[in-house]
């Protein structure tokens, strides 16, 4: 019998979050929530996770919930849960030892606490991509032994699962699905007057605002593609993405003989979060199969480069230096806010990454490593800012 692992949830009120407590819940022999962290923006049902979860101790990133979340957590019979905030009190949260800690942060704010989650031997199951894409090697060389990173986005978590069928070095290609989101088949010239409402309605997943625009523009495939690369050190030009509206098929890995592994099951998230917090075993009773009793078609379709640019732009910045994927991240997350205020057009978001990283180009190849997680916060406040001075000249 497989023994009891502590986990601690960044993000818990979020949609990663929530869907590991479901998965945990399932198997509360398996599992002892020993923290929960979030922004701070749901008090209400932060408390009922700690109280549900008997948790001894919660941190919000913003301080002044501190005191709602305090009262939220009285009014839910929690009053044992000891709380504290601020950015440290998650980052502290992060590296206080529990077996597994569930990353589910939205942002580059997620990586000092992967940072820490990684420096205290816990293992990382990493939903938090910007960890990767904006952190680089300040991510990995954090890590005090081998396969400490879980896969938790379904990408890589069914690239991971493939890479069981072979060793690295019979690897040819990996093969990342999209969906193609809302807008698949469109022209570019349709997109011009998208709304945030038409972007936010994804065909076949329920994220967060900022991954379903990303999902709706590819962006978020071109992300995927960074991480993938540096997650299986395999190079960009060796990853291909295809799109695939039904999202069944996850995502792909062809060996050198010709043979594709796959991994397939209907879109649900709680079979990669629960995969990544009890690897190397399965867990039951976490999602539905395929049912293979039912006729189904699976699609595949190139992507359209020219209706959707930003994985091109990605693999250019992969390509580039770690600093230009991170001004990638950082002037995209600016833009993707700035669309949904409806300050900037829909095609605005890919255009003003574009011009951000034309303007900083020559200054982010001079070193192309950062030296520590203060100089990728200092590159990122400059794309951002960047992009903010961009996005108030087409108001």
């Amino acid at each position: 019998m497989n023994r009891q692992s502590t986990v601690i949830i960044l993000g818990s009120t979020g949609s990663i979050g929530t869907q590991g407590l479901d998965v945990i819940a399932r198997h509360p022999e398996r599992f002892t929530v020993t923290g929960l962290a979030a922004g701070g923006a749901h008090v209400g049902l932060l408390a009922e996770q700690a109280a549900r979860f008997r948790v001894p101790q919660v941190a919000v990133y913003d301080a002044a919930a501190a005191t709602p979340l305090r009262e939220a957590l009285d009014a839910a019979g929690a009053r044992n849960t000891t709380v504290q905030a601020g950015p440290e009190a998650v980052i502290a949260m992060a590296g206080a030892g529990a077996d597994v800690v569930l990353n589910g942060i939205t942002g580059s704010i997620g990586l000092e606490p992967s940072i820490a989650a990684l420096q205290a031997d816990s293992q990382l199951a990493l939903a938090n991509k910007e960890s990767v894409v904006a952190g680089g090697h300040l991510l990995f060389d954090a890590q005090t032994r081998d396969n400490q990173i879980n896969p938790v986005d379904s990408e890589h978590s069914a690239i991971w699962q493939s890479l069981r069928s072979g060793t690295h070095g019979e690897v040819s290609k990996l093969i990342v699905t999209a969906s193609g989101g809302p807008f698949r088949g469109w022209t570019r010239d349709r997109m011009r007057d998208i709304t945030p409402e038409q972007a936010l309605n994804h065909p076949t997943w329920h994220m967060g605002p900022v991954v379903t625009i990303n999902s709706s523009t590819l962006m978020n495939k071109g992300l995927e593609v960074i991480e993938a690369s540096r997650l299986f050190d395999v190079p960009p030009d060796r990853i291909d993405v295809t799109v695939h509206p039904q999202s069944i098929v996850h995502s792909m890995v062809e060996f050198v003989d010709g043979a594709t592994i796959c991994q397939a099951s209907p879109p649900d998230m709680r079979l990669p979060i629960a995969l990544g917090l009890s690897a190397p075993d399965r867990l039951g009773d976490v999602a539905a199969a395929c049912d293979w009793t039912q006729a189904a078609t699976w699609t595949f379709e190139p992507l359209d480069d020219e209706a959707f640019p930003a994985v091109s732009l990605a693999r250019h910045c992969l390509a580039a230096s770690e600093k230009h994927t991170a001004v990638l991240n950082a002037a995209n997350e600016q833009a993707v806010h700035a669309f949904l205020d409806r300050r900037l057009p829909y095609l605005g978001i890919v255009d003003t990454v574009k011009a951000v990283l034309d303007e900083m180009d020559a200054e982010l190849r001079g070193d192309p490593l950062f030296r520590s997680v203060e100089e990728m916060s200092q590159v990122e406040q400059e794309a951002r800012r960047r992009a903010d001075d961009l996005i108030n000249k087409q108001m």
